[in-house]
Formats: C-alpha cells, structure tokens, sequence
C-alpha cells in the first residue's frame, strides 16, 4: 500500500495546484472581460468637451469634441493593417485658439498622399488617448525624416509645438479621403487569460494521466515482483 500512497498523493497534489491556477485565470478572465467591457461603455459614451487639463489616469478614453483650425505638418507613424497592409497613422496639430493639441486623424495606405489640412473650422469628436506604443524591440523615431514608430506625445508635441494631448478621431466634420480613421478600442488591450486557463487544465489532465500510468506500472510491478 505505502508505494500506492506516495505517487497518489503526490499526484493528487499536483492536479489540485494545476486545477486551481486554471480556475484563478477563469476568474481572471471574467474580471478582464468585465474591465473590456467598461472601457467600451466608456468610449462610446456622449463626448464632451476637452479637459483644460485632462489627466492621463481618470481622463482615458474619455470621448471629446473639439473645434479649430487644422494646422500645417502631418506626422507618419508607421503601423499595419491586417487585410490591409503597412501605411502611416496621420498625426496633425488642431488649433483651437488659445491651445494647439494633437489628433490622430487615421491610417492611410504608404504611397498615398496625406491631402493637406482644410481650410476653415472643422470638428473632431473621438477619444483621448495616451497610447502605449512602444516596447523594447521599437525603433527610435527619425524626426528629421518624418518617419515615426511610436505615438510618444512629448516629442510630436514638441515637433508641432503643440500640447502633448492626443484625441484619437472617430468623426470628423469634413473628408479626409484617403485618410480613414482608427478609432480607439480595446482590441489592443491583451486579454490572454483563457489561454492561460486552457493551458493550466491541459496540464492538470496530463499530470493526471501520468499519475494514473504510473500507479498502473507500479501495481503491474508488484503482481510481478509477487508471482
């Protein structure tokens, strides 16, 4: 019996330890999904006016409405649309009289024209954002060549002397063709917990199976060792 005992409990313990972090991360996942989905409430709320000093923690997401004049330069930064293909994020000053802030017009295909600013006032309703585009393997961005591979705001703000506030556009009151616009969403926001939780109970289940053939060896061993 105690060369039964050993490997069973043992066993036992391991699927319990790899049956328990796959439950953690089921739990995690219903936690991650509920966060998904008030980010969503928040970004399809009604905008509103832009903060006077909007706060990168309490003001994410938060929909706006903004006026102004649309101002000469555009920034290029390099991105990828699936089904789509490389192109550009188009980046330009608004001036809104009194402060110039940064909109993130949309994508437009490497190799189209980025059309000029429109004359007048126009309006932009979308999102603020301060977006996370950097990791370690990002290249620095070549200011003078205009080519940019991250939205960092402190240096477009900097290059288009403007507030480092981004809105994110959603709509705009006139056409920016080609320019198409990337809305802020959360599909950027990693949500991998179900894998984890997969991964965590296929492991339980192998453990479980090499803790059933072990005892079946053993106990095979035994009838063996007594015949």
């Amino acid at each position: 019996m105690a060369r039964y005992l050993v490997p069973l409990i043992f066993g036992l313990a391991g699927m319990a330890i790899l049956i328990g972090l796959g439950t953690w991360q089921m739990q995690r996942l219903a936690w991650k999904e509920g966060v998904l989905a008030d980010i969503e409430t928040r970004i399809g709320a009604d905008p509103v006016a832009l903060p006077q000093m909007p706060d990168p923690e309490t003001d994410r997401y938060l929909p706006v409405r903004v006026s102004g004049r649309m101002g000469d330069g555009a920034l290029r930064v390099l991105v990828s649309q699936k089904q789509v293909g490389a192109g550009y994020r188009v980046i330009s000053p608004l001036d809104m009289g009194g402060r110039r802030i940064l909109v993130d017009r949309g994508f437009v295909k490497t190799g189209a024209d980025i059309p000029a600013p429109p004359s007048g006032e126009v309006t932009i309703t979308g999102n603020l954002h301060w977006p996370d585009d950097r990791n370690s393997a990002t290249p620095a961005n070549d200011v003078a060549e205009n080519m940019w591979f991250a939205r960092d705001l402190d240096q477009m703000a900097t290059a288009l002397e403007t507030d480092p506030v981004l809105v994110v556009a959603r709509e705009a009151s006139f056409s920016d063709a080609p320019v198409t616009p990337l809305p802020v969403d959360t599909q950027a926001i990693p949500n991998d917990h179900l894998e984890y939780a997969i991964t965590w109970f296929s492991l339980a289940a192998i453990w479980a199976a090499m803790t059933g053939y072990f005892l079946w060896r053993t106990r095979k061993t035994a009838k063996g060792d007594t015949a």
